[in-house]
């Protein structure tokens, strides 16, 4: 009787062992499944929700101002003719109501001196003056605030309302193109964006359209290929400045507008 309870009793813990050790491995495979799993699993999100880590966009170093023009296509010739120099160079509005031209991108006030007199020595510009980079208003947004700079973007996007668009793609010959324009703009404030509206696009950070704010650019697909086309700065209450196309002239209009709306493609931002 002893020895039949004693091999009952060890079959009893080889069985209780062995459903252990079944349990155990059921487990770990479950574990090894749930991780792997993970970790293949695509995570899906809205571009227009996830918003990646801040991009820094570069700031303006020196740059050259020259000429007072009250002739827009004066300031349009002499922009073309600095181009040929492979520096940056557009025209704005001043608060004089002149026109004026700025143009390269110098990380010393020297440099920027240097060229300035290598210019003028060919005959392109007479006087000039050296833009430093204390004189952006980027340079007072940490006493001042986000939203003194993005008034500042809106500002001067507005001083170019009414001006005539006449460029086919990036060729500076005879006005803005779309990204030209806020390119414009933000070298104005002291940042320096990529010259085509697909690179805006790339180098911003992403807004959802409910969270847009001044001085916000935004995007559209106007070609119908899939591909960022055209651009804007967004001034608030649901419009915004851009160059619209040859023969027009840069203007506001509305994100709600039967045309942008179905053609939105997104926004982004470049400011903290």
């Amino acid at each position: 009787m002893r020895q039949i309870l004693r091999t009952s009793q060890a079959g009893c813990t080889r069985e209780s062992k062995l459903r252990l050790s079944s349990h155990l491995f059921l487990l770990g495979t479950v574990l090894v499944l749930l991780m792997t799993g993970c970790a293949r699993r695509p995570v899906v999100t809205d571009p227009e929700q996830a918003l990646p880590p801040e991009k820094e966009i570069p700031r303006a170093g020196y740059t050259i101002q020259v000429g007072a023009f009250r002739n827009l296509e004066n300031a349009v010739r002499l922009t073309r003719s600095l181009l040929q120099y492979d520096l940056n160079a557009y025209y704005f509005k001043h608060e004089s109501g002149l026109y004026k031209v700025r143009f390269g991108d110098f990380n010393s006030k020297k440099r920027a001196l240097d060229e300035a007199e290598n210019i003028r020595d060919s005959g392109k510009i007479l006087e000039f003056y050296i833009v430093s980079p204390e004189e952006y208003a980027v340079e007072m947004e940490p006493q001042l605030g986000t939203n003194y700079l993005r008034a500042e973007i809106v500002q001067h996007a507005e001083s170019y309302l009414g001006i005539p668009y006449r460029w086919g793609g990036t060729s500076p010959e005879n006005g803005f193109d779309c990204s030209g324009l806020t390119m414009a703009v933000y070298n104005l404030v002291g940042l320096n964006l990529p010259r085509s509206s697909r690179d805006q696009y790339a180098a911003g950070t992403p807004v959802p359209k409910n969270q847009l704010e001044k001085g916000d650019l935004v995007f559209f697909e106007t070609a119908g290929r899939g591909r960022i086309s055209h651009v804007g700065i967004y001034t608030g209450e649901d419009r915004f400045i851009h160059a619209p196309g040859k023969n027009k002239q840069i203007r506001f209009d509305s994100l709600s507008s039967g045309y942008f709306r179905s053609r939105y493609a997104g926004a982004r931002t470049y400011l903290r």
